[in-house]
Order: C-alpha cells, then sequence, then structure tokens
C-alpha cells in the first residue's frame, strides 16, 4: 500500500474508527507502544543514562566473571532507536562520542590487537561527525571531537591519518 492509498483509506474512516485503529495498533505492536510513550513521556535523560550503562558495560562489564565483549553493535543499536524515536540530536551526539569515548578509555587500559575494532571506531567517529553536521550541532561538540583525536593520537592509533581527514575536513 502506498502512502497515497493509505491517506485515502484514512480519510475515509469517521473519527471514532481512526481512534480505534491507533489504539489496536499501540496494543499489537512494541514499536507503536514505545513511540507513543516517548512522545508522551519523553524522559531523555533517563534513556541517556541508561544507554550510558548499556555501552560502558560492553567495555567494562559489572562483576568479574564476566569479559568485556567491546560490541560496537550494541551502541549501534542504541543510537538508531534514538535516531527513530526522534530524540533530542544533542542527547543522540552525546551517545555517539561517549561511545568512542569509553572505548578509547578501555584501549588505554588494554593491548587490542585486532584491526577491526580501530576501524568500527572510526565508523562510529565519522558517523558521529556527519550526525552533527547534518544536525548543525558540530560547533557544540568540537571540544569533545578533538579531545577524541588528541586521543587518538596519545594511544597512537594506526589509523590517526583516517581520523585526521574527517578532523581536516570540517576545520576548512
Amino acid at each position: 500500500m502506498s502512502k497515497r492509498d493509505l491517506k485515502k483509506y484514512l480519510s475515509e474512516l469517521d473519527k471514532e474508527q481512526l481512534q480505534e485503529q491507533l489504539i489496536e495498533l499501540y496494543e499489537k505492536f512494541t514499536a507503536v507502544k514505545e513511540y507513543y510513550d516517548f512522545v508522551f513521556n519523553p524522559k531523555e535523560e533517563k534513556r541517556l543514562q541508561e544507554a550510558k550503562l548499556k555501552i560502558s558495560n560492553e567495555f567494562f562489564p559489572i562483576g568479574k566473571t564476566r569479559k568485556a565483549k567491546m560490541r560496537r553493535s550494541t551502541a549501534q543499536k542504541i543510537i538508531k532507536h534514538f535516531i527513530t524515536l526522534g530524540v533530542d540530536p544533542y542527547i543522540t551526539a552525546d551517545v555517539m562520542l561517549y561511545t568512542i569515548e569509553i572505548a578509547q578509555t578501555f584501549s588505554a587500559e588494554n593491548l587490542i590487537k585486532q584491526e577491526a575494532f580501530y576501524k568500527s571506531l572510526y565508523n562510529s567517529f565519522e558517523q558521529a561527525v556527519q550526525f552533527l553536521i547534518a544536525n548543525g550541532i558540530l560547533n557544540e561538540f568540537k571540544s569533545r571531537i578533538n579531545a577524541i583525536y588528541s586521543e587518538i593520537l596519545e594511544q597512537k592509533w594506526k589509523n590517526k591519518n583516517d581520523f585526521l581527514q574527517i578532523i581536516e575536513r570540517f576545520n576548512e
């Protein structure tokens, strides 16, 4: 069904029928329920803290028996979900940069031999900068971006020049 067909169908329904359909969608689909729960009670600060806890748990798991999994996918799912819900771009950007910062904290304390780790963080960095530019909030986060890059230099990452290219692009 196209968007046009949907609009035509919805225009044929009366108010009560529309309400019934929305309530049915709300009850049937978790995504719809979560969307409306967010719209009417965003609790963005709480979501931010929960997201940061999940991400930090990937690198610094609670309890001595667990080993760090270092999965970027966990953060990517959270970020994608925030974007879908329409969470404030400042909060989404904060999560994006926090992901890189916590990974850097981990790599400062642990020797990481997997090239994929560094490539993955490069991808996260590139996506974060693109997101900041697209939302017009780059200037508010420049100090954190520069701090991330400084830490990359400090830790002597092999792909530091890739990060430098991104920094140079937005400094032009």
